[in-house]
């Protein structure tokens, strides 16, 4: 740690003070030897566990073919594959595209270029709570200033917020498709509206699931005034809500979609899938990055999709997400901090409060939360407009046994610091 300080800059954050060895599915070895049931899956991302050996075999065998070649340079097949599979697996009967790019940020920012260069519009409209990258496009587009924003403004114009449906702390479907309404009458023309985009699912916001009707009322919105509706799949994509893409709890078809965190199994890709009209507005040359699809990255793709369908880690994701909300409800009965158990699939998050008010966050009593689990060997992680919001990010491939010591560990830690 005393390395890390004087090489790093303290805008890198770390929620633990501890570096890992070895990792095996949901278990981490630190450089001391000590286990650590891992219930953060590097933030939603090896939803296949850590070094799942079909993605490991396929790393390898694409390691030993070529590892770069800029896919604009010198094309691979694998790259066309996993495009087709995405457009094959997107909801909506609607032909579809895809395209490869880095990380999460990179998605979102591509899929706005490519909402303005569909519509000839230039304003976007997100969500208070919403999270969607760190780059400056990606930080104007998230609706929280702390931690995210802080010092780094100005950011990009032709951006607006509205609520998003939270019924704990009294925000409505009708008052956030009201205030889409407000910003259309009072900030900017619906006729200059690019588009919208909503997690189905916030992730810093909350491990707030959109109501089920809200994003059909969003849809039929759009589709009035001509408004692409962009889903921001990065966290709640491939099985981590129960499907392939959470979208298709929804009944919706959006018009883009973008993914990253679990598609890559560990390796470093994300795609932006949408309605092929759509995809083909930007000119040639107009998409692409030099280092996007990664072979090896790719090839761990494949293979992620493989598994999730060849261990059903959809249904899987359900059964985690039912055993851990049925948990943390029977808690709730002893510890009145406990505001509301929510989540979609195995998305999962616990909101906490002083005296039994939703109205009073609890983020002390979060933190400690986390504090306490570390100590007896789990690692969680925290979310929320106020911190005060527990995120169960388990891999979707852990065994029962592995999931029940984690739960066990959280009550066990409440108990401790008696919430």
């Amino acid at each position: 740690m005393a390395r890390r300080s004087a090489a790093l800059p303290r805008g890198v954050g770390q929620a633990h003070p501890f570096f890992a060895e070895r990792a095996d599915n949901a278990e981490i070895w630190d450089v001391e030897g000590r286990r650590w049931i891992d219930f953060c899956a590097g933030i939603a991302v090896v939803n296949t566990g850590h070094r799942h050996p079909k993605v490991m075999a396929a790393a390898r065998e694409q390691l030993d073919k070529f590892t770069h070649t800029c896919f604009q340079v010198m094309a691979y097949e694998s790259y066309v594959e996993l495009c087709e599979r995405l457009n094959a697996a997107a909801p909506g009967n609607t032909p579809k595209k895809s395209f490869l790019v880095n990380s999460g940020a990179e998605a979102v920012e591509n899929a706005v270029k490519i909402a303005r260069a569909a519509t000839g519009r230039s304003g976007v409209i997100a969500f208070g709570g919403g999270f969607h990258g760190r780059t400056m496009f990606g930080m104007a587009l998230t609706g929280k200033v702390a931690p995210y924003k802080i010092k780094f403004g100005p950011f990009p114009g032709e951006i607006f917020h509205v609520p998003f449906p939270d019924a704990l702390h009294g925000v409505s479907e009708d008052e956030s498709i009201a205030s889409i309404e407000r910003v259309f009458k009072y900030s900017i023309e619906a006729s200059r509206v690019a588009a919208i985009l909503i997690e189905p699912v916030q992730g810093e916001g909350g491990y707030l699931p959109a109501p089920l009707g809200f994003l059909q009322r969003l849809r039929t919105l759009c589709d009035a005034h001509g408004i692409l509706l962009i889903a921001d799949e990065v966290q709640t994509g491939i099985g981590r809500c129960g499907k392939l893409f959470a979208t298709e709890h929804y009944g919706i078809e959006p018009d883009i979609i973008t993914l990253a965190k679990g598609l890559g199994g560990g390796m470093t890709v994300s795609a932006v899938v949408g309605k092929a009209a759509v995809m083909d507005a930007a000119d040639p040359g107009g998409l692409g990055s030099t280092y996007a699809g990664n072979p090896v990255a790719v090839a761990s793709a494949l293979a992620v999709l493989d598994v999730v369908e060849e261990e059903k880690l959809c249904e899987r994701s359900m059964l985690i997400g039912e055993q851990m909300r049925a948990r943390f409800t029977s808690m709730q009965a002893r510890f009145t901090s406990m505001a509301e158990v929510r989540g979609l699939g195995a998305m999962t998050a616990v909101e906490f409060c002083r005296n039994g008010d939703p109205h009073q966050p609890a983020a002390d009593i979060a933190t400690a939360l986390k504090d306490e689990a570390a100590r007896r060997g789990l690692l969680l992680l925290m979310c929320g407009n106020y911190g005060n919001v527990l995120r169960v990010m388990v891999p979707l491939t852990l065994s029962d046994a592995v999931l029940e010591e984690g739960m066990d560990i959280i009550e066990a830690s409440l108990e401790a610091i008696r919430a």
